[in-house]
Order: structure tokens, then sequence, then C-alpha cells
């Protein structure tokens, strides 16, 4: 078998993948949360594409790990690829959800931020320093108050956690002018906020409708292991735990879809073709399905391994080619499929 006969027989495979799942989803869906499901199926799938604006440890470089530290101090090459993203998403008739750091308003020019704002791109929480927000104890919080522990000192975990959450959104829209656009967690949790109700109850206090907090499990990702067939049937079939869902507090949680950018590539150190394929195979499910997807990634990641842009670009070409069932999205407009959670 050559090789175009053999890329072939894999992209059929994915293909029958994505279609069995689909039906295999939406009974579960069905059977669990949803009393119409047939209506549901005749819904476009909404694809979300969100770029969180921090950087990563590991990028450009694989010694680097100072970013730990400084998160939100984006280099020009992070700032760059994100407006370049914004810019050619919105030439497609699309949005981008960013999520910043609040941090990030300390740099000295955030003119590019403030363009990716005002052409219409939402832009969300993400903290002030890339905090745990589950975090119990201090040492828990950042890596940047464990080495400085005074910058906290004297307040409860919980009281820093809330300070680091609205100081964010105060920085934005003091220095920016911006209005953020829902929450994001540092970090997703296979759980979201399902077992920390009380910061469920701290969002919504501070005024969020919604939150981005799940990150399904899915097959880890195995460094120098490319995903092979077994893998990608794993992340197909946890697409259906990325759904959108309503915790018993009323929060709406708007889970992030499997496979991020960091999995892929500092833990997994893939090729681009092979986040390409999987990337693929996931959105294929959703424009099956008629659910929901959101693409996670980071600026400072991907603009390293993917500086073409080939990610994005393949996204809105897969929902392009749907036609009427499927539609690029926000992560706000993905926060009204939310069904409530299963009791």
């Amino acid at each position: 078998m050559n090789t175009t006969q053999r890329d072939s027989t894999r992209r059929e495979f994915l293909a029958a993948c994505s279609a069995g799942f689909a039906a295999t989803s939406r009974l579960a869906t069905a059977s669990e949360n949803d009393p119409q499901p047939e209506k549901d199926r005749d819904q476009p799938a909404l694809i979300a594409i969100s770029l969180d604006l921090e950087m990563s440890r590991n990028f450009p470089k694989r010694e680097d790990t100072h970013w730990d530290f400084e998160k939100g101090n984006l280099n020009e090459a992070s700032k760059r690829y994100a407006l370049n993203a914004a810019r050619r998403v919105k030439d497609q008739g699309g949005k981008i959800h960013f999520f910043a750091l609040g941090q990030t308003m300390e740099q000295e020019k955030i003119d590019w931020l403030q363009e990716i704002s005002k052409s219409g791109h939402p832009i969300g929480n993400h903290t002030y320093d890339h905090i745990y927000v589950k975090a119990k104890h201090a040492e828990e919080i950042q890596f940047r108050f464990r080495r400085a522990p005074w910058l906290i000192e004297g307040k409860s975990t919980r009281q820093v956690i809330e300070e680091n959450v609205r100081m964010a959104a105060r920085a934005l829209k003091v220095r920016g002018g911006i209005e953020v656009s829902g929450f994001r967690t540092p970090g997703g949790f296979a759980d979201g906020l399902r077992d920390r109700p009380d910061v469920q109850d701290l969002l919504l206090k501070l005024g969020y409708r919604w939150v981005s907090s799940v990150y399904p499990k899915h097959p880890p990702a195995v460094e120098g292991q490319a995903p092979d067939l077994s893998f990608i049937q794993g992340v197909i079939a946890a697409q259906a735990d990325a759904q959108p869902f309503v915790y018993p507090s009323g929060l709406i949680e708007v889970p992030m879809s499997p496979v991020s950018d960091i999995n892929a590539f500092r833990t997994g150190r893939w090729s681009l073709d092979s986040f390409l394929e999987v990337t693929r195979a996931s959105v294929t499910w959703a424009i099956e399905n008629g659910a929901t997807f959101d693409f996670l990634a980071h600026p400072s990641c991907l603009g390293v391994v993917d500086p073409e842009f080939r990610a994005i670009d393949l996204i809105c070409r897969l929902v392009r080619e749907a036609g009427p069932r499927a539609a690029l999205a926000d992560l706000d407009t993905l926060a009204t499929r939310a069904r409530p959670l299963p009791r």
C-alpha cells in the first residue's frame, strides 16, 4: 500500500469513527439529559476557537520554565500570533474567544489586545496571576506567591482567589476598556467545579453567568508516541463529556474540548500533522452530532508549532464545508446549549 492509499484509508477510518460515536453519544445524551433528542439533532453544531493569552512553560524552548512566575508577561511573538489569528478568523466570519490575565495589563503596550476587542472578539477573565482557583492552602495558589509570600501575607486563601479574579476584570476594564466575557479557570479539571460549590458561588457573586473549567478525561498523551487509532477513538468519545451543562447552583459550565495544544505538544511532543488529525476527527464528531466543540490553545504554544495557522484554518474550513450544519461561535453562544446535570 503506498502513502496516498494509507492516508486515504486512515481518513476513511476516522470518518467512520466519528459517525459511530455520533450515534452512541446521541443515545447517551438522550437518556441522561434530553427529553427531545431529535430536536437537538436538527440544531447546527457550534464550533468555538478559544485562545488563552498566557506564557507556557517549555515554549518557545524546552528549557523555558521561568514563565511559571510571569504568566501574563506575553512576548511579542505570542501577541502577534493572537492578533493575526483574530484577524484571520474575523475574515472568515467568525470570532475567537480569548481569555486574558490581568497581569498583562502591566505591559507597556496593549494596543494589540484593544484591537482584538474592538474588532468584536470577546475576552474573558483568566485571573490576574494564573492562579489555581481550587487551592485550599496558600502555597497552592501560584508559583509567584510561593516565591514571594509577602504579596498575599495576612489574607486567607479565599480572599486571595477572590481578589485575583476581581482585580483581573478591573485591570482589563481600567487599562484596556474591556468588559470581560465569561471566566476560564487556569488549568482544566475532569470534574470541573462539581466538587467546589464554594467556587461556583464566588463566581456567581462576582457576576459571572458561565465558567469554562471542565477539561474531560481522555487517553493520556505519551511523549514521543503519535496518536494511534485507539487514542483517537478515546478522544472522540470524550467529546460527549465536553458539552455545556448547568450546575445546581445555576452557574453554567462551558467545557474545553480535548486535545489541547499543551497536551499535544508539551506532553506528547506530537507532530503538527498528528494534532491536526485529532482535531479534524473531534470537530467532525461535533458536526455530525449537532454538538458543541471548544478548541483550546495558547498563542505562546501554537505560534511556535503552527506558525501558519493550519489548525485554525482547518477548523474554519470544516465549519464552512458543513454549511448550515455548523457555525463558528463564541463561548457565550455555546452557553445557550447548557442542560441541567442529570440527577
